[in-house]
């Protein structure tokens, strides 16, 4: 690479002698006498290095030097004083003008070649990191307008993408406009191709339902891909001749005809959710979760449904938000509290046992009903959760009454079909039987028939992990699932909990007394121990003690109360007399 040196100097003579000290390197060397004309060579010449002398006539070294630093497309270019005036004043008055380095006369070959060396080397590294730079900047603008593809299309389908999608809900909304709907489209089970076949083929099939959906595309409308397997028409406008739900039940049926993939054929189904440009038009974001909310009403309709979204669909669902939200603060802030309601041994109306009931202490709505929250926390998976406190503080309770003297009293804990399911159901339990220091023997767990019979093999394995631990074992809510006796004997139970429907109306003339006389003979073989829910009457509890039904619950002998209420009725036999009082106590 060959420099370009300007020497701008009033005598001619001190550029002959540059020239000459600087013969044996491989520099292009031109000379001008003042200042203006380097003024006027330099975008001419566009030199690497500038040798200039300080004492000239017109605009002096230290003039021109300022100058030039000043100029952004000059002042990375290295300038080197040449004076002949070597005093310290000199040369502060060189640097402060930006000089990068100086050389005084006379001139030294050895000094002279040795910086102009210096200056070029930092000329050529400036040049090199300034090239850098350009090259970075262009990856980056480059990059940036890749990503700008990105963020406004789909890489997979081409399709538009969900930021897209909403600046074009949100230019139809600015002219005020109400013509149009969004339908969003979710693929039923999607998940089940990836685990299947692999993200490569779910990726096919993907591409081949794009291509689908677009055949039922107008020339105005747009199909943007706005998550894994979910896609989302923005129809407008629309006339008063487009019938919206015959389009929406078109586009569920060309699901019907397989997909053609290059390995196999798929079929898949869709779900579909409607919301009309004057359902929820405050924002693009409101319109298309509008959207989003009524394809989830239509996939707890079956597979290949759809629905239209209206504003009490809205409201369900944010009270549904709010109630997980509330309830997600509710298991933190330790406000879910244990009930208790007394297990009655019919024949002598002793309490003998408790079943715990879990209960929500509300901080502004105070007792939360039951029905009303529990649905939730099964179906958010917080069950698992809320499960764990309720054993807690049962086997806490248990152990004291134990140690207040009420050794044989047994507490039943329920166990929803999630818990059960639990791979950490086991290590669990065995840490919360160690914290509190409850007697496992008098420990009863819950469970339902459907939890059960989900996985037979798996629940006796467990059922028999759960017995060697001494913990008893009963069966909720009987007669209302499976409703087989004959699967009784294969599983290790102890105690059969007979369903409050089938004691509703049971009297002799009724199917439900005859279905009550089977379990409690059929429980009496087999040796299990049968309770009796939901007793409400005098003539339930006279039926029930007919066919020999040993233990019973209900509100004819006491509601679920708190633990400090309980105290009080362990001493007392629970007979009619004394319902009025216990009453109260609910």
């Amino acid at each position: 690479m060959t420099f370009v040196l300007l020497i701008v100097d009033d005598e001619p003579d001190n550029f002959d002698v540059i020239e000459t000290l600087l013969d044996h390197e491989d520099y292009q060397l031109h000379y001008v006498e003042n200042g203006e004309k380097a003024l006027a060579m330099l975008p001419v010449l566009q030199p690497d290095l500038i040798l200039l002398d300080v004492m000239m006539p017109g605009i002096d070294g230290l003039a021109l030097c300022q100058r030039l630093k000043a100029m952004p497309q000059w002042q990375s270019v290295p300038i080197i004083m040449v004076t002949a005036l070597a005093s310290k004043e000199t040369l502060a008055q060189c640097l402060e003008a930006g000089a990068d380095d100086f050389v005084s006369k006379p001139v030294n070959r050895l000094e002279l070649t040795a910086r102009v060396r210096s200056m070029l080397r930092i000329r050529q590294q400036y040049q090199q990191l300034n090239n850098f730079n350009a090259q970075l900047e262009a990856k980056v603008v480059q990059r940036t307008a890749e990503l700008q593809d990105l963020l406004y299309q789909d890489s997979l389908t081409q399709l538009p993408s969900r930021i897209s999608l909403l600046e074009q809900v949100g230019a139809v909304l600015a002219d005020q406009r109400t013509d149009f709907a969004l339908v969003y489209l979710d693929c039923d089970q999607f998940k089940l191709v990836n685990g299947a076949f692999g993200y490569t083929v779910g990726n096919q099939l993907l591409r081949a339902i794009a291509e689908r959906l677009q055949q039922h595309l107008r020339p105005s409308d747009i199909l943007a891909r706005v998550g894994e397997d979910e896609f989302c028409f923005l129809l407008s406008p629309l006339t008063s001749h487009f019938d919206l739900e015959a389009w929406a039940i078109e586009v569920i049926q060309s699901f019907h005809d397989p997909f053609q993939t290059p390995h196999c054929e798929m079929f898949i189904t869709a779900c579909l959710g409607l919301a009309m440009g004057d359902s929820a038009t405050a924002s693009p974001e409101a319109l298309l979760q509008a959207a989003d909310t009524a394809m989830y009403r239509a996939k707890h309709q079956g597979k290949g449904c759809y629905h239209r979204f209206d504003p009490q669909l809205h409201e369900a669902t944010l009270r549904r938000l709010t109630l997980e939200n509330d309830l997600q603060r509710a298991l933190d802030q330790g406000e879910l509290v244990v009930y208790y309601q007394p297990i009655i041994c019919l024949a002598t109306q002793q309490v003998v046992g408790l079943e715990s009931l879990v209960r929500w202490q509300h901080p502004d709505r105070g007792l939360v009903p039951p029905g009303e929250f529990i649905p939730c926390l099964e179906e958010t998976g917080l069950v698992v959760r809320a499960g764990l406190i309720v054993l807690r503080q049962a086997c806490q309770q248990l152990r004291d009454w134990h140690q207040q003297g009420w050794a044989t009293l047994t507490v039943a804990v329920n166990l929803s079909v999630r818990q059960f399911a639990s791979p950490t159901l086991l290590a669990d339990i065995d840490q919360v039987l160690a914290e509190t220091g409850a007697n496992p023997a008098y420990l009863k767990l819950e469970i339902t028939e459907s939890a059960i019979m989900e996985n037979a093999e798996a629940a006796t394995v467990l059922m028999d992990a759960l017995r060697e631990r001494r913990i008893q074992i009963s069966i909720d809510d009987f007669g209302t699932g499976y409703s087989s006796l004959g699967y009784l004997h294969r599983f290790p139970l102890d105690v059969l909990k007979i369903d409050r429907s089938f004691v509703r109306d049971m009297h002799r003339s009724h199917r439900n007394y005859q279905v009550v006389e089977t379990i409690i003979t059929l429980s009496n073989q087999l040796g299990l121990a049968v309770v009796a829910e939901g007793i409400e009457t005098l003539d339930q509890l006279q039926a029930l003690q007919n066919l020999g039904c040993e233990l019973g619950q209900g509100f004819f002998f006491a509601k679920p109360v708190p633990a400090e209420a309980i105290t009080p009725l362990l001493h007392l036999p629970l007979n009619p007399v004394l319902q009025p009082a216990l009453g109260a106590q609910g």
